[in-house]
C-alpha cells in the first residue's frame, strides 16, 4: 500500500517501466470494488484502494526485484 497514492496510478507507473503488477488481492482479479479479503484484514475501502499485489515466479530474478524496488521508490 502506498497512502495517498490510488492503485490504478501505481498500476499506469510501474506500467509505464515495464513492470505488470495488480491491484487488490488475487481473488478479486478484474473487479473494481476493493477486495474482502483487504476488509477481512482490516483495511478501510480508501486504503484499499491504494493497495497492489506484487507477484513472485520461477523466472523472476533478484534483477526483476532491484526493479520494481526502484520505480516504487519514485511514486513514493
Amino acid at each position: 500500500r502506498l497512502p495517498g497514492t490510488p492503485a490504478a496510478a501505481q498500476l499506469m507507473q510501474l506500467d509505464l517501466a515495464g513492470i505488470s503488477v495488480s491491484a487488490g488481492s488475487a481473488c478479486t482479479s478484474g473487479s473494481v470494488k476493493p477486495s474482502h479479503v483487504l476488509a477481512a484484514m482490516g483495511l478501510q475501502e480508501g486504503a484499499a484502494r491504494e493497495v497492489i499485489r506484487v507477484s513472485f515466479g520461477r523466472s523472476t530474478s533478484a534483477a526483476d526485484v532491484d526493479a520494481f524496488l526502484a520505480q516504487y521508490r519514485l511514486l513514493a
